[in-house]
């Protein structure tokens, strides 16, 4: 069974991210009770709680701080607004005062507030040049607990009364929503533990038990993972295994679109054994490993299955202490402390699978990203949130109390007032991808946490990993002031002394920040940092190669301290002070030697992936940053071609593209000794960093065709590879490079004109002009060349 994919969820997923979601030019801030309009292009409004009121704001740089005004765009028949508030009015503050901060959050805080006590909110109704107080009732519900959602009646009978409506709408319409909303809704329903929901959940999985996509047509990774975890849940809390069969397949086809290196993209590996696209996503890469846990707990009992888990797990592993999540096989992300809501359910894989280390740490990352943390997200914050809370869960109860005392303002913003939710958004001048999508299920996924009853919500979570309120506390009021749009302004208020405090501790992502703002005041004092790297405590240590790297230059008397520190037992901090080496640039030159022979040792049992030869081969070649960028003068060249052989060799497809900027300062001896090399890199892509990959082949592929090598000829046209992604990148450097065989590429000429004769018959052949007149290009060029090289057989 096949579904095609929303259209939202295509807008979603079809680009990198490249900036952020308001990247286009600011929105101006409109006074409404002036008769100004909202601004063409910012449709984007809120929903205003239970009041039955949706409300427009203004935001800028991702944030709506700036706002003072809500405009109503919609009010809800029925609801607690209706008769009270319509459309065109304008809400302009809470109780008897006009907002002086962000009234989104005020907002959120306010309905907080009334459901705590009598359930009336007053509001500040402007309408018509007339000013005036108006009180809605809502329902009263109690305030959240100290432990929420455990141990919390509010949290309960917002649950329940959840249920009951998605319960309601889902017999209505059991086909409402696409297959990721539709999936989590049934679980939401499932975590409840109410055998009368049953039949409803096992609809959902009668609807999805039988998806494929044999042909990986769809962007099917992140429907394979919602279903599967879904199948998986409903067969483990039920004990029915009437599906036992399709679970087993569900899971066969994930482990057989796995890539090499343990990781999926949009789409599962191609024919080619590689994976589409532009590569590894870990956006969908999380669940599908989480699902295949649960399948296996379910009863499908595979040796595939555990060498899957396993791959993934140790690709995911190696973000520990690092920082979050990234979006694909990229450096940790430290900006914030989930992206995306990768960390919440590694916390979940890493939990099922008793890495209690693992988990602690992804745990402890979600309690710490809240505010406008939790409102970032690739084309959306849509899984930021729906991981959040079983993320912070696994931490326990005072880190769940803790975060929603913090951010529960949000919860209560997002609910309807027929106890649904929808999806918010993030603040942002265009159109959400995911705007409207129903996200009952995902918040309820939070409030089913005390409840147990599937592992998505701490069925058999381990007791060992709870904070302390003091701990959970900390970590929560360590983490505010950040948000989208004023990045680390916050810090500027830290004095000194904090921020060299802020070094020592365990998030990667206040390090750093604080590092940024060390080098924003130009600090001087380099021998604290140089200090630092002989501590006992690794934190301090990474900390200090943290901002030492952010200083550059000025960092230069640290040089023989982080060349020591390049021996560290410790991966990451060797990898740090590496770093701290290439941004320190020329004056760091004498750990060169000690860097190419680190280079050369590849891969380690303690380092499977290579990553410490991934980074230093950034540190060594990098363009403007790499120590060897300006002079190879002093360089053991030998040591040196030896330690690019096995770079060349790296899993990461921009690493070994770093490696090729070298070339071109090599002697042509020294190219003629790393041919074999140069040709299996060309020959066997990189089996990560797809998006990269290209890279380091087309530039091997003109040295190649430059020393005339007979073996490179055939791959100018093999490696083309014209009907995957990115053939652009490919078809120009290499048919210039086939065009350097001049006369002796003549045999190449029929299959030329057969490739050329493909493209003309395509239906997308008007888009392929350019393409089309570069095959025409270099058949004139080489039918009406006379001159030939001298074919060299590679050695």
């Amino acid at each position: 069974m096949r579904y095609s994919i929303p259209h939202a969820l295509t807008l979603a997923l079809l680009v990198f991210c490249s900036g952020p979601l308001d990247a286009a030019p600011a929105i101006e801030n409109p006074d409404f009770t002036a008769g100004e309009s909202i601004p063409k292009g910012a449709s984007h409004d809120w929903n205003l709680g239970p009041t039955g009121a949706r409300g427009w704001m203004h935001s800028h740089r991702m944030e709506t701080t700036s706002a003072r005004q809500i405009l109503i765009t919609e009010v809800a028949t029925g609801s607690p607004a209706d008769g009270l508030l319509e459309k065109g009015d304008v809400i302009l503050g809470i109780g008897a005062a006009n907002f002086t901060s962000d009234p989104r959050t005020a907002f959120g805080k306010a309905i907080g507030r009334a459901e705590a006590s009598d359930g009336k909110l007053t509001l500040i109704r402007w309408r018509d040049g007339k000013k005036e107080a108006v009180t809605l009732q809502l329902p009263v519900l109690g305030s959240y607990s100290a432990t929420a959602p455990f141990s919390c009646e509010k949290s309960k009978r917002i649950f329940e009364q959840a249920c009951v409506a998605l319960a309601k709408r889902m017999k209505e319409k059991p086909d409402f929503g696409n297959p990721i909303t539709r999936s989590y809704d049934a679980l939401a329903l499932l975590a409840s533990g109410d055998p009368q929901y049953l039949p409803l959940v096992r609809q959902q999985v009668l609807a999805f038990k039988d998806y494929t996509d044999p042909e990986r047509r769809s962007y099917h990774s992140w429907f394979y993972g919602p279903i599967t975890l879904m199948v998986a849940e409903y067969t483990l809390a039920t004990g029915d295994k009437t599906f036992l069969p399709d679970l087993r397949r569900l899971a066969g086809e994930i482990v057989d679109g796995q890539s090499p290196v343990g990781s999926w993209g949009h789409r599962f590996v191609q024919k080619s054994g590689r994976l589409a696209g532009y590569g590894m996503m870990n956006a969908p890469g999380v669940p599908l490993t989480t699902a295949l846990v649960l399948a296996r707990k379910a009863g499908v009992q595979n040796a595939r299955i555990d060498q899957a888990i396993e791959k993934s797990q140790l690709l995911l592993r190696f973000y520990v202490d690092k920082g979050s999540i990234p979006y694909g096989d990229h450096h940790p992300w430290i900006e914030a402390h989930d992206d995306n809501g990768k960390n919440g359910i590694a916390a979940i894989l890493f939990r099922l699978t008793g890495d209690t280390e693992a988990a602690a740490y992804f745990s402890k990352m979600s309690v710490a990203s809240h505010g406008g943390e939790r409102d970032t997200g690739h084309t959306g914050n849509f899984f930021n949130l729906l991981w959040a809370m079983p993320g912070v869960a696994i931490a326990g109860p005072e880190a769940t109390g803790a975060w929603m005392k913090e951010f529960g303002w949000h919860y209560d913003l997002a609910r309807q007032w027929d106890g649904k939710f929808l999806h918010q958004g993030p603040p942002q001048a265009r159109n959400d991808s995911y705007a409207r999508w129903d996200t009952t299920g995902a918040y309820l996924l939070a409030y089913a946490q005390p409840l147990k009853k599937i592992y998505l919500t701490g069925k058999e979570s381990p007791k060992s990993l709870h904070l302390s309120r003091t701990e959970a506390r900390e970590i929560v009021s360590s983490t505010r002031g950040w948000s989208q749009g004023s990045k680390n302004e916050f810090y500027a208020d830290q004095s000194t002394p904090e921020l060299l405090a802020a070094l020592k501790t365990w998030s990667p992502v206040l390090r750093e920040r604080a590092a940024l703002e060390l080098a924003k005041r130009k600090f001087d004092d380099i021998s604290q940092l140089t200090e630092r790297l002989q501590s006992s405590d690794l934190n301090t240590r990474i900390g200090a190669c943290q901002a030492l790297a952010k200083l550059k230059p000025k960092s230069d008397e640290a040089v023989l301290a982080l060349i020591e520190t390049l021996n560290a037992e410790d991966l990451w901090l060797r990898i740090k002070a590496a770093q701290a080496l290439a941004a320190i640039g020329p004056s760091a030159r004498p750990a060169i030697p000690k860097l190419i022979s680190m280079l050369a040792q590849g891969k380690s049992e303690s380092d499977p992936r290579g990553m410490q030869q991934r980074y230093l081969s950034f540190a060594l070649f990098d363009r403007g940053q790499g120590l060897l960028g300006n002079s190879l003068e002093g360089i053991d060249k030998p040591a040196l071609l030896n330690a690019i052989r096995a770079a060349l060799k790296n899993d990461d497809g921009r690493s070994r593209g770093s490696v090729t900027r070298i070339f071109g300062k090599l002697t042509s001896s020294e190219i003629e000794a790393l041919l074999p090399a140069i040709y299996e890199c060309v020959v066997e892509p990189a089996p990560s960093g797809i998006m990269f990959a290209d890279g380091s082949r087309m530039a091997g592929l003109k040295i190649l065709a430059q020393q005339g090598v007979r073996e490179a000829m055939p791959l100018c046209l093999s490696i083309m590879d014209i009907d995957a992604w990115g053939r652009r990148n490919r078809l120009g450097p290499c048919l210039e490079a086939l065009q350097l065989y001049g006369a002796s590429a003549k045999p190449m000429l029929p299959k030329l004109r057969e490739m050329k004769a493909e493209l003309e018959t395509r239906r997308d052949a008007k888009n392929l002009s350019k393409e089309i007149k570069l095959f025409e290009d270099t058949i004139q060029k080489i039918e009406s060349s006379d001159s030939k090289v001298d074919l060299v057989p590679l050695k």
